[in-house]
């Protein structure tokens, strides 16, 4: 027998920005223990990615994404519930459902993989050397139109997979759902609300990567003294937060797209 399709509501074009504003509040609850959660996962990351291991980890890593994202999915359900996110929580993943949430990472390495690839088709390598280090990035490089169009064509190439990846870790561990159908699911609700998730995409970039450029650029007309202050106590800060912010939201998207007409979870939080 079929599984019955898993409902999902169409959102407008504002929960886009409401669903970081929501995340970013959730942060403000317990920054220090978002930032742990945070720092622990791309310390692992780190790791996994150094040393004579480097050739399995780089495969690992993104395979095993879906799995830590689970983490900071389960720490925010708890602290939606009136617990504070805890070290343990990063590691739920692998109590989860393992077995769809791996095929999910095989899938967004496999996504991530052909996106790349598909950029040699306009610039001939130019754009996968300049993000390997094995050519140094020049004015004229950066200025061409090939290697421009190179990475909006690597980026379109990666939009399928990031919208079926997009609810995807949820919809397995809090829907119960398979690798297959959380993808699809996923990816049709993404799709159903892409007015939000151009917003929130649009808002990403502008806060994530315009506005930290923006204010390190200001504070090269004062020196570089003056910038590389800026950079440690202002601009890294600010991206720690928006980063966990980011992950946060994926549990605040997914909540407001699949489950937006339960009532509310109320109650304090306590120590955990």
């Amino acid at each position: 027998m079929t599984a019955a399709p898993i409902a999902f509501a169409r959102r407008d074009a504002r929960a886009g920005v409401d669903w970081l504003k929501r995340a970013y509040a959730m942060f403000r609850v317990a920054p220090l223990r978002w930032l742990m959660l945070l720092f622990t996962y791309y310390l692992l990351v780190s790791l996994s990615e150094f040393g004579p291991w480097h050739a399995v980890g780089q495969f690992i890593a993104p395979i095993l994404k879906p799995v830590f994202a689970v983490g900071f999915l389960g720490a925010a359900w708890s602290q939606e519930r009136g617990n504070l996110p805890r070290f343990t929580y990063l590691f739920r993943g692998f109590r989860s459902n393992l077995f769809a949430l791996i095929p999910l990472g095989v899938v967004f390495l496999v996504g991530m993989t052909v996106a790349v690839l598909a950029t040699t088709l306009v610039d001939d390598g130019k754009l996968i050397a300049l993000l390997s280090g094995t050519e140094k990035p020049s004015e004229d490089t950066l200025a061409g139109g090939r290697v421009q169009l190179a990475m909006l064509l690597g980026a379109a190439c990666a939009l399928p997979t990031l919208l079926a990846l997009w609810f995807a870790p949820a919809l397995v561990v809090f829907d119960d759902a398979g690798a297959l159908r959380a993808l699809g699911t996923s990816l049709r609700a993404a799709l159903v609300n892409w007015k939000a998730v151009a917003l929130y995409g649009v808002t990403v970039f502008a806060l994530g990567g315009v506005l930290p450029g923006l204010a390190l650029a200001i504070a090269q007309l004062f020196g570089e003294v003056a910038a590389g202050v800026l950079a440690v106590f202002v601009v890294v800060p600010y991206l720690f937060a928006f980063i966990a912010t980011l992950h946060i939201s994926d549990y605040v998207s997914y909540r407001d797209v699949f489950h937006g007409d339960e009532a509310p979870i109320q109650g304090e939080l306590g120590q955990a």
